[in-house]
C-alpha cells in the first residue's frame, strides 16, 4: 500500500537535527550542545497566568484567529518594538507554534512548479514544508558571503518562477542577523518585484550588539511580508506552542482559512499565557538576553582558541564553527565526537549540503555544561582532528 501515499510525503525526511539527537539520545555521559531549547524555566507570572486560565475555565474554544486581547498586545508589541503596525481584528493570526504559521502561509501562496529562495546554511523545517506544498526549495549559497545573503546573491537566483524568499533573521544555525542597512540593499532588490517575503522573526528579540529591523517596516514592504514569530524563544515557552504570523488584510484571511481547517485555533490556555508574556513579561527577555550574550562571548572565545573558524552570532543562540574534516563528512566527525569524547554537536549538513564542513553548537545551556562540553570538544580536537 505504501505506493498510494502522497508522494511529497515519501519524499521528505526527519529533521536533521531531531535524527541525530535521537541517535544519541540514549548514549550515557553524553555532553549535548544539539538543541535550541532555552535553559530557563518558563516566568513565574507566566506559568501562573496559565493556572489562572485553567480554574477560571478558560478552555474552551476561542476565535480562530486567536483571542482579540492576544492579537491587541501582538500589535502593540511590533508597533512599539519594530515601528510596523498591524490590525488586530485582520491582520494578526494566533497559530500552533511558529511552526505552524510557516505551514499555513506556504500553503496558502505556493502552487506547483513554484521556487522558493532558501539562503543556506538554513534551518531544515522550511524544505519539507515547500514540498509538501508541491513547490521547489531553491538554496542560495551564502558561505563565500560571511553566511549573510546579499544584494549580488539574491539577484543571481531570482527566476520568473520564483514565488517567495524565506528571510530568517537572526539566524538558525548560524546566528547571523542583517542590520537595517544590509536589509535596505535587499529591499532594492524586492521592492519591484512580485516575490512574497516569508520573514521568520522567531529570534527577533535576541539580538545582542544592534536593534533588530523587520523588513515589514521598509516602505511598500509590508504587503508583500508575512512576518513570523512567536513567544517560544523569547520566554522559553517553547512547550506553550504559540506562535504568530503578521499579514495584510487581504493575504490574512486567505491564511485564516487553511488556519481553521488544520487546528480551529491555538490552545486556549496557551494563549493566555502569551497574552501574560507580552503584557507583562517583556523585561523577562532582557534577562535572558543577557546572559545568552555573555554566553556567546565565552563559547566564541573558547572555539577561537581552539583554533576553529568561526564568526561571531550576532543573535539567537548557536555558534556555527567551521571544522577541518579532512576524509569526514560533518555527519561522520558529529558520531566521532559522540563515540571518542562524549560531546554531541548538530552535523552541519543538517541544514542543507552548503553547511558540509560545519557544526552546530547550541548555547542555550548553562554555563558548567558549556564549560565541560567545550572541554571535551577541545581535547577531541587535539588527539584526532587539529594534530
Amino acid at each position: 500500500m505504501q505506493h498510494l501515499l502522497n508522494k511529497h510525503v515519501l519524499s521528505i525526511e526527519i529533521s536533521g537535527i531531531r535524527k541525530f539527537f535521537n541517535l544519541v539520545a540514549d548514549e550515557e555521559d553524553i555532553v549535548s550542545l544539539t538543541i535550541g531549547q532555552p535553559d530557563f524555566h518558563t516566568p513565574e507570572h507566566i506559568k501562573e497566568a496559565a493556572v489562572q486560565a485553567i480554574y477560571d475555565n478558560k478552555t474552551t474554544y476561542t476565535h480562530n484567529a486567536g483571542l482579540l486581547d492576544l492579537r491587541k498586545a501582538i500589535s502593540r508589541f511590533y508597533e512599539k518594538s519594530y515601528h510596523v503596525s498591524y490590525h488586530p481584528e485582520n491582520e494578526v493570526i494566533v497559530t500552533t507554534g511558529a511552526s505552524q504559521a510557516i505551514d499555513i502561509t506556504f500553503r496558502t501562496i505556493l502552487n506547483p512548479g513554484d521556487e522558493v529562495l532558501l539562503p543556506a546554511p538554513i534551518y531544515p523545517g522550511y524544505e519539507p514544508l515547500i514540498r509538501l506544498a508541491g513547490a521547489k526549495p531553491v538554496h542560495m549559497d551564502t558561505t563565500k558571503t560571511n553566511l549573510k545573503l546579499t544584494k549580488e546573491t539574491l539577484l543571481q537566483y531570482i527566476t520568473p518562477k520564483t514565488k517567495c524568499l524565506v528571510l530568517p533573521y537572526p539566524s538558525n544555525p548560524t546566528g547571523m542577523s542583517f542590520t537595517k542597512e544590509e536589509l535596505a540593499t535587499l529591499v532594492d532588490v524586492l521592492k519591484g518585484k512580485s516575490i512574497f517575503i516569508l520573514a521568520d522573526e522567531i529570534y527577533s528579540q535576541l539580538v545582542y550588539d544592534q536593534a533588530h529591523t523587520s523588513i515589514a517596516s521598509f516602505p511598500d514592504m509590508k504587503e508583500k511580508t508575512i512576518v513570523i514569530n512567536g513567544v517560544s524563544k523569547s520566554h522559553s515557552m517553547t512547550g506553550f506552542r504559540i506562535g504568530y504570523a503578521l499579514a495584510p488584510q487581504w493575504l490574512s484571511r486567505q491564511m485564516l482559512k487553511v488556519h481553521q481547517y488544520n487546528v480551529s485555533c491555538a490552545t486556549s490556555i496557551s494563549q493566555y499565557a502569551a497574552l501574560e508574556a507580552l503584557t507583562n513579561g517583556l523585561e523577562d527577555t532582557k534577562l535572558m538576553r543577557e546572559a545568552y550574550q555573555k554566553r556567546r562571548d565565552y563559547v566564541l572565545k573558547r572555539l577561537q582558541a581552539m583554533g576553529l573558524a568561526c564568526l561571531k552570532p550576532e543573535g539567537a543562540f548557536y555558534m556555527f564553527p567551521r571544522f577541518p574534516l579532512k576524509e569526514k563528512t560533518s555527519f561522520q566527525l558529529g558520531l566521532d565526537l559522540v563515540r571518542k569524547n562524549r560531546v554531541a554537536l548538530v552535523p552541519g549538513d543538517s541544514f542543507s549540503s552548503l553547511g558540509e564542513g560545519y557544526m552546530r553548537l547550541s548555547y542555550a545551556y548553562d554555563q558548567a555544561t558549556l564549560a565541560l562540553g567545550l572541554d571535551r570538544l577541545e581535547e577531541y580536537l587535539k588527539n584526532h582532528l587539529l594534530n
